[in-house]
């Protein structure tokens, strides 16, 4: 017997170990208000617009909340799932490969979403931006996770990942 290193062996690479989604209450807030604020501002727009200008502001401003409010539907309908290879949206987008990831901040004054945690990854494996309103992002290396998301889904998530990162660089 090798020690404790000996029970975290990932065996199945595909075998989700941690997942990650928006909670429902969360999730109804943030859309109903942005679609409040939408038809709110579009209402606004036809009823007591000081000007053309300020109707086309408006009606802009309202179509765009509206727009969000369903990218946000869209998006947090999904789940983030980690296996011990990679870490991927229920959709099959792969966020970024566990062995790319080269550090994780969960601090108190970190840039990070709400009840989340931001991961960087190795120099040379930036991709593209992404962003899931309420559930996750990535800009370069750097990949927010969480938002409209459970702090204890996401802890464990962030606690699965330290410790694959822990055994990976023994």
């Amino acid at each position: 017997m090798k020690g404790f290193a000996m029970n975290l062996e990932f065996p199945d690479n595909d075998e989700v170990l941690a997942t990650v989604r928006a909670s429902a209450g969360r999730r109804y807030t943030g859309l109903l208000s942005l679609g409040f604020l939408g038809v709110f501002l579009v209402y606004m727009a036809f009823t007591s617009s000081p000007g053309l200008g300020w109707q086309v502001v408006l009606i802009i401003l309202g179509v765009g909340a509206i727009w969000m409010a369903e990218r946000m539907r869209r998006a947090t309908s999904s789940a983030i799932e980690l296996t011990s290879t990679v870490l991927r949206d229920s959709d099959g987008t792969v966020i970024a490969r566990v062995e790319d990831i080269e550090h994780m901040d969960r601090g108190v004054f970190a840039f990070k979403p709400s009840n989340g945690f931001l991961l960087r990854t190795k120099a040379g494996t930036g991709r593209d931006r992404v962003w899931r309103p309420g559930l996750w992002w990535r800009m370069g290396r750097r990949i927010g996770i969480g938002g409209m998301t459970p702090g204890r889904q996401t802890k464990y998530m962030s606690e699965a990942i330290a410790t694959i990162m822990a055994t990976r660089d023994l």
